[in-house]
């Protein structure tokens, strides 16, 4: 028999944790060989069940904690371990942003090839580590995500429909949300009251396997003011049943200033070509960063962490370090919130981003601040970030860039490159791939400065604004 199959299914006793790593998980080592262990501690001693054998690592689960670290803390959640959305509530917060800072440097070193001739800062923490997300979107099952305790009884379940968030690694398990600690109130109260109006007066809940089902999705949105946008997907356009849920929600919600539906008949869960119904209130909901107000709409992409979005855009403006004279380009602009927050010390500042509708607000948040040296265009960036749009609005004195989680198509980084800006700002959500484009750059342009910002606490995710200079 195979090492392999010798280790995989065997428990090793008295394991010390040593280190975090790679998604969050704790790292251990059996005979020289890492294991990564979700929910362990540095300094953990634990009793740990091989579940995989990869060919550099191991994978395993903690049966047993021997010895708990120092490190650790109670966990708040009644769902931790089993909902995954909050990976590091058992360690202490100041812990998690050690490991974060750790996990941006080792990511600049390792992977960006960096050097060390260039000034990190310490990474600035979350106001709040609670209630900090400005939205959530929830999933409702016909059959929830059952425990172990529920399994063993041999009496049928008496509630199995559910309303929560995917449980991790399986698409068509809904994890059935009592309190989440993520948004402020009364969001688990919209939550928890919509779920009891659909059972009580029968509306079925979606089945992801069977693709059937009237109800699917509700998305909770809120603002720094207090105020609420709900907006349910639902299967069908039922007027009734549609009316049933947003009127109690209307008349018994008053932080609740915008109500909409969408109704989605696909068999997929994007709502990206659906047009969503403003059944009553508000279209928008409002936030003010610097002085400068945005408007939120059903679909419009904003940082989650409101109190944390203003300090990351702070960063990006002193990195870019502007004077007023500056051609700026916001690639990835998104509803252009960097490229407004930097319009008022900048030349001309050109925003572009791939989805139309992020670029109609961006315009409307430009007319709404008087804005009027912003642009912003739409379309994939390998085909409108070129000669043609530098031949309009100028070429790039300053190039601001926040892409999705997979960093910057290759190509795109050489027309970055042929752009010769003087400096780019590289804001990012995912410091590898953030690191690897760095690389890539590295002919050109030099790290000078990196920031990390911690917008998601008790998870292992960070943000991080890196200034780079042409060399």
């Amino acid at each position: 028999m195979s090492r392999k199959n010798k280790l995989t299914g065997k428990t090793f006793e008295y394991i010390e944790v040593t280190d975090v790593g790679a998604e969050g998980k704790a790292i251990a080592k059996i005979d020289e060989q890492i294991i990564f262990i979700p929910f362990g501690a540095p300094g953990d001693i634990v009793d740990v069940y091989i579940t995989k054998h990869r060919t550099k690592f191991l994978e395993g689960r903690i049966t047993k904690i021997r010895k708990e670290s120092q490190l650790r803390v109670e966990p708040f959640c009644e769902h931790f371990t089993i909902c995954g959305g909050c990976k590091w509530q058992h360690l202490d917060y100041k812990q998690q942003l050690k490991y974060k800072q750790k996990q941006v440097t080792d990511n600049l070193q390792r992977i960006g090839k960096v050097g060390y001739d260039y000034k990190i800062n310490p990474i600035i923490a979350s106001e709040k580590t609670q209630f900090y997300r400005n939205k959530l979107e929830f999933t409702f099952s016909h059959q929830r995500w059952l425990y172990d305790e529920e399994i063993k009884q041999d009496e049928k379940v008496k509630n199995p429909e559910g309303l929560g968030f995917h449980m991790p690694g399986y698409f068509d398990k809904v994890i059935d949300i009592n309190k989440c600690w993520l948004q402020p109130e009364p969001s688990n109260e919209i939550r928890l009251a919509v779920k009891k109006l659909a059972i009580q007066n029968g509306y079925s809940f979606f089945d992801i396997k069977n693709k059937e089902g009237f109800m699917r999705n509700v998305i909770i949105r809120n603002n720094l003011a207090g105020e609420f946008m709900v907006i349910l997907v639902v299967f069908s356009d039922d007027q009734e049943k549609i009316k049933t849920i947003l009127d109690h929600l209307d008349a018994n919600y008053s932080q609740v200033k915008s109500l909409y539906y969408i109704v989605n008949s696909k068999k997929n869960d994007s709502l990206d070509n659906l047009e969503p119904v403003l059944y009553k209130g508000d279209p928008y909901l409002s936030e003010t960063i610097d002085g400068l107000k945005f408007n939120i709409g059903p679909k419009s992409f904003y940082q989650t962490n409101s109190r944390q979005a203003e300090t990351l855009y702070k960063i990006a403006g002193t990195f870019a370090g502007l004077s007023g004279k500056e051609t700026v380009y916001d690639l990835y602009t998104g509803t252009g919130t960097i490229a407004n927050f930097l319009a008022g010390k900048a030349k001309t500042v050109v925003g572009i981003e791939y989805v139309d509708e992020a670029v109609e607000h961006a315009k409307e948040n430009s007319r709404m601040n008087g804005i009027k040296n912003a642009a912003f265009l739409s379309g994939d960036m390998l085909k409108v970030f070129n000669e043609e749009i530098f031949s309009k609005h100028g070429n790039p004195d300053v190039i601001v860039t926040d892409p999705p989680r997979a960093g910057m198509h290759p190509k795109v980084l050489e027309q970055i490159k042929k752009t010769n800006a003087a400096r780019i700002v590289y804001v990012s959500c995912n410091p590898a791939t953030q690191a690897r484009d760095i690389e890539l750059l590295s002919d050109m342009y030099k790290l000078k400065e990196a920031t990390p910002v911690d917008m998601f606490p008790h998870t292992q995710h960070v943000e991080n604004v890196v200034l780079l200079e042409r060399v």
